[in-house]
């Protein structure tokens, strides 16, 4: 499974960005899509996913009611972010897992993508 996040790029705070994960190769039997996010110095953190068997995402405590995850399919998923906050700025991960355990933890997740950074200024 290969995996390409794209749509990061420079926001002002207040600002919309969407990013996208597309999803290649042995995709068949997906479970959870997500996204995480690193900020500098900081450790990666879990974002949003979403489940397809149930058709059910989930959200982090932080970016709840800001952030929101959808999907055309498990190869193509999308990470709509609103109101955009200078403390957003990190590198955007997509991921994706074959098993469905209920934790969102970075071990919880078997393939990744390479990042799309987003910056935001005040």
């Amino acid at each position: 499974v290969q995996l390409q996040a794209s749509g990061g790029g420079l926001a002002q705070a207040g600002d919309s960005l969407r990013l996208s994960c597309v999803a290649s190769g042995r995709t068949y039997g997906t479970e959870l899509v997500g996204w995480f996010r690193q900020a500098p110095g900081k450790e990666r953190e879990f974002v949003a996913a979403i489940r397809w068997n149930t058709a059910t995402t989930y959200s982090a405590n932080a970016t709840k009611g800001r952030f929101f995850i959808s999907g055309d399919n498990p190869k193509k998923v999308y990470l709509h972010m609103n109101s955009l906050k200078p403390e957003d700025t990190a590198i955007y991960y997509c991921a994706l897992s074959k098993v469905y355990s209920g934790r969102f933890g970075s071990t919880d997740f078997e393939f990744w993508g390479q990042g799309t950074l987003v910056t935001v200024s005040s």
